[in-house]
């Protein structure tokens, strides 16, 4: 069974203040009360937001708003557009917009569907520091979507994405254990990502492991519904 990745709790590319507020850029500060705009529910103020931003050229306000045309937040969904942003900030060394822009010409969105694309900018993104690539890299290599590159290889794309801290490494990395026969280190990684994960990766947990057999698994699976629950009620 191949997991579909899903969303993270905090936006791809949104900034994050590592400094006081005081010696904060405009476009960080317009980034961050978009990001809070998102969180609130609020999609048209983030989209105000982060158009604004985007006027800097900062390929992160850029991937952005690639993000609000590729969700359809504040704004009508357009992934062509989406794409349009994500190809300048990527063009500027932006990891997330490589990595958003991996994932429309995954599906073929706004793009004709090239995977080879897709494969080369995963491992742009990875290298640019986005551990979340590793994950969509080993999902890829897993389903032999690229004759060259050997199934095998998905092992070790989500063990780097479960060593840089991934959710859906450690899951994807439990998984790919547990159908090899390797119960204990699969319980180790699903252990990890229950106590790290979020309400996705909760529901994905109990999904994947509510009907095992192995009553430690099944343990994990009751906690992860719980989490989920939980997660679901706030």
């Amino acid at each position: 069974m191949t997991l579909v990745l899903a969303e993270r709790p905090k936006e791809r590319g949104a900034s994050s203040p590592s400094t006081s507020p005081a010696s904060l850029s405009p476009v960080t500060i317009q980034l961050l009360l978009g990001q809070i705009c998102l969180d609130k529910g609020k999609p048209a103020e983030a989209f105000s937001l982060f158009e604004v931003a985007s006027r800097s050229g900062d390929p992160r306000a850029l991937n952005m708003l690639g993000r609000a045309y590729e969700r359809g937040w504040g704004v009508a969904r357009n992934p062509a557009a989406a794409c349009a942003y994500f190809t300048q900030a990527a063009a500027d060394g932006d990891g997330w917009a490589m990595f958003n822009l991996a994932d429309l010409y995954l599906a073929g969105e706004g793009v004709p569907q090239d995977i080879r694309k897709a494969y080369s900018l995963y491992i742009s993104s990875a290298q640019n520091g986005v551990s979340k690539a590793f994950n969509m890299l080993g999902l890829i290599a897993e389903n032999g979507s690229l004759p060259e590159l050997e199934p095998a290889k998905a092992q070790d794309f989500f063990l780097a994405a479960a060593q840089s801290g991934d959710c859906w490494g450690y899951l994807n990395l439990a998984r790919n254990d547990l159908s090899s026969g390797r119960t204990e280190a699969a319980i180790k990684w699903f252990s990890r990502a229950l106590e790290e994960g979020f309400r996705d990766v909760f529901k994905a947990l109990e999904t994947l492991l509510q009907d095992h057999p192995d009553p430690r698994l099944h343990a994990i699976a009751e906690q992860a519904r719980q989490c989920w629950r939980a997660a679901t009620a706030r």
